[in-house]
């Protein structure tokens, strides 16, 4: 069936875990699961790995992609020149060739079954055309005979404006053509690459196994075809896919201006803005009168302080009040400097210190929590155009991980200092991030293109 429109979210159920207490991440995935990708060159399959990669790890799933054109090119009996620079490699007359792709591919295959098996993670993606119904059920009888669950991600497209966008944006710039080709030889080559699986290609049909599982993704998402969905992992790459695109847009995230509390050294509370987070909050709306962002949507947590810093922002970008954006909640340390902490609470001190990602204040919330909280906007960021979030450290903290490609064990140290705005362009394989910092005393910003680094203290 076709799908116009994304899934509805649903929440997670919250388990206990021996090892750090309650989790919203229980044994969810007994069996491991491989997500196959399947489509002709240039249809943004290892767009979607990577973007998909991202996502299960953000969400606790261990998550590795393997990209059977890097073990093509890393075979140490052929050069770049004869291993893809060149369409007649891709020709299914091409026997020689064939032998070397398929030997690329078990070599991926056993790899991936190595990773999973042992427990190295839960997920793999194997990033590949996978276009013959040959080469799908030689990927199914490896799946059922090393008991990994598999899932098919066929990516179809026939609008020529996005496969030519494609090849000229990315294709171009391969490690194939990478010093060897011109642009345009480049492109032309490719697109006679393309020509090649077309001869080949066999798009997947629910008769070639009616209990094969799938999407469909179609044009870059404007329309989908599921079948089969089996499993949680599944369902969770289902809902993701129908949310993210790549139009052109960007992403501001800051800090409220600094509160009353944040003057104190306090966690938490709902205190409102010093007069310093108050200069802070009226260059915030003439920044955005500067730069006019054509339709800026603006979000802000449901706490005083970050009311106060999206006040001066023009009344036509429509401020929208998420609890979900509201900072991390602290429980029994609420209003508590560090101090505080360590010296009523030396036990908690020392759990947070151990393990910060997964700890959880009493009657509180850890960062964890906040990731799964956190979803339903993440997947609104995936599908919106130019934003502005106004919200809290922990809470940004958890946002940029997940653009920045950061790893759980670093999320809780990112480095968000007041009075600073981050800028985030999503491309295809990565996030530009560029960074404002504001002089109060000045009133100037100060223009860094980077990623904001961890913090220097961890217990912040």
């Amino acid at each position: 069936m076709d799908i116009p429109s994304p899934l509805e979210t649903t929440k997670r159920k919250v388990a206990h875990s021996d090892q750090h207490g309650f989790s919203v991440f229980p044994d969810q995935v007994r069996v491991p699961n491989v997500i196959v990708m399947v489509g002709l060159p240039a249809r943004g399959k290892t767009y979607i790995s990577k973007k998909l990669c991202r996502y299960l790890k953000w969400t606790g799933f261990k998550t590795k992609v393997f990209n059977v054109g890097e073990y093509r090119r890393t075979d140490a009996n052929a050069a770049d020149a004869i291993h893809g620079a060149n369409a007649s490699f891709f020709s299914p007359d091409n026997a020689d060739a064939l032998k070397v792709r398929t030997e690329a591919a078990g070599r991926a295959m056993e790899d991936m079954a190595d990773y999973l098996n042992s427990g190295a993670g839960a997920v793999a993606i194997f990033d590949a055309t996978n276009t013959t119904k040959f080469r799908r059920k030689t990927i199914i009888e490896f799946c059922k005979n090393n008991t990994l669950r598999c899932f098919f991600i066929e990516s179809v497209c026939d609008d020529p404006a996005i496969i030519d966008s494609n090849v000229t944006d990315v294709k171009v710039n391969s490690p194939d053509y990478k010093g060897l080709m011109s642009a345009e030889q480049a492109k032309e080559d490719f697109m006679n690459r393309i020509e090649n699986y077309k001869k080949q290609y066999e798009p997947i049909e629910e008769s070639e196994d009616e209990k094969l599982s799938f999407i469909k993704v179609i044009n870059a998402g404007r329309s989908f075809k599921v079948h089969q969905v089996q499993g949680h992992v599944q369902s969770r790459v289902v809902y993701f896919l129908m949310n993210i695109h790549l139009l052109p847009r960007s992403i501001f995230l800051t800090r409220h201006g600094e509160s009353e509390y944040n003057a104190m050294g306090r966690l938490g509370g709902d205190s409102p803005l010093t007069e310093d987070g108050r200069k802070y909050a009226v260059a915030l709306g003439e920044f955005f009168e500067e730069e006019s962002v054509q339709n800026l949507r603006v979000w802000c947590s449901q706490k005083v302080r970050a009311a106060q810093t999206a006040q001066y922002l023009r009344p036509e970008m429509h401020a929208e009040y998420w609890k979900a954006l509201d900072e991390l909640d602290a429980g029994i340390c609420e209003g508590l400097t560090y101090e505080d902490i360590q010296q009523r609470y030396p036990k908690q001190a020392d759990d947070r210190a151990a393990d910060k990602y997964h700890y959880r204040y009493p009657s509180g919330e850890s960062y964890e929590d906040v990731v799964s909280r956190l979803e339903p906007v993440i997947m609104e960021l995936e599908r919106q155009a130019n934003v502005l979030v106004v919200s809290h450290q922990a809470v940004l903290r958890c946002i940029l991980a997940y653009f920045y490609d950061r790893p759980l064990s670093e999320l809780p140290f990112i480095d968000i200092p007041l009075h600073s705005l981050v800028k985030l362009t999503p491309r295809a394989y990565h996030c530009d991030s560029t960074i404002y910092k504001l002089d109060l005393e000045t009133g100037e910003w100060d223009e860094t293109s980077a990623q904001l680094p961890l913090c220097d203290s961890p217990r912040d």
